[in-house]
């Protein structure tokens, strides 16, 4: 098992790799990214009607968050949090340009600035695998849900067969080249593959949601198992 990387270094990594991380997201998924944001989204908001308050956890350059701006309206009151300032500054950008009126703040997963049941829901889209420990993670996300609130959490998955073949030769031999080559940081993109590796299973995440105060826990694949979609409602 990959040896984990200090909260330091990871947001110092993150921080570098700012200038070209949407560009990286979009080659390296060939695109798909976006439709696995877009469904991530769509389960957060379910059936939402009227006003709201939404956070979007290790929301990077904010990408989910503006994709919540988009689908949920102008009834949503959305907050994006993330540790790497550079990352934020790009989403600032972003949403300016979008006409989005996106709240983004610098903090730590683990410890958030918010009252408990502030929010009526919470995603994390591919970042919940870069936190120190997981289940004080989620924790503090049933934190600031209220009862009744949704938890959306989108991950990378390990896909089975021979797909899962292809895909851990393009995960491991191809990605970390393709990566350094454009965003000139020489381990970044092997840290990806690592870190995914050493996720923990769907079934596993499933039980720690569970463990951290969550029911109607579910998951299901997408692009063939690549990324996982995971639900959960706060008790």
């Amino acid at each position: 098992m990959p040896t984990r990387v200090e909260k330091k270094d990871v947001q110092a990594m993150f921080s570098d790799i700012a200038p070209t991380y949407d560009l990286l997201n979009r080659i390296l998924s060939f695109g798909v990214d976006r439709l696995w944001r877009k469904r991530a989204v769509a389960s957060l908001l379910g059936d939402f009607k009227g006003e709201a308050r939404f956070l979007d956890l290790a929301t990077g350059t904010a990408d989910v968050a503006l994709e919540v701006h988009r689908q949920a309206g102008s009834g949503a009151r959305i907050v994006g949090v993330d540790f790497a300032y550079p990352m934020l500054a790009r989403g600032k950008t972003k949403a300016e340009r979008q006409g989005a009126p996106l709240s983004l703040i610098q903090g730590d997963g683990l410890s958030l600035p918010f009252q408990d049941g502030a929010f009526d829901g919470v995603i994390i889209a591919f970042g919940l695998r870069n936190f120190e420990d997981r289940e004080a993670g989620l924790a503090e996300m049933g934190r600031v849900l209220k009862e009744g609130g949704r938890l959306v959490v989108l991950e990378f998955g390990h896909p089975r067969g021979l797909f899962g073949l292809l895909y851990a030769f393009y995960f491991r031999a191809l990605l970390p080249v393709v990566g350094r080559l454009v965003s000139a940081h020489r381990s970044a993109y092997n840290y990806l593959p690592n870190t995914v590796y050493e996720f923990p299973e769907a079934e596993r995440l499933s039980a720690m949601m569970r463990d951290a105060g969550f029911r109607e826990v579910s998951h299901r694949p997408m692009t063939g198992g690549i990324a996982e979609l995971h639900t959960g409602v706060r008790e």
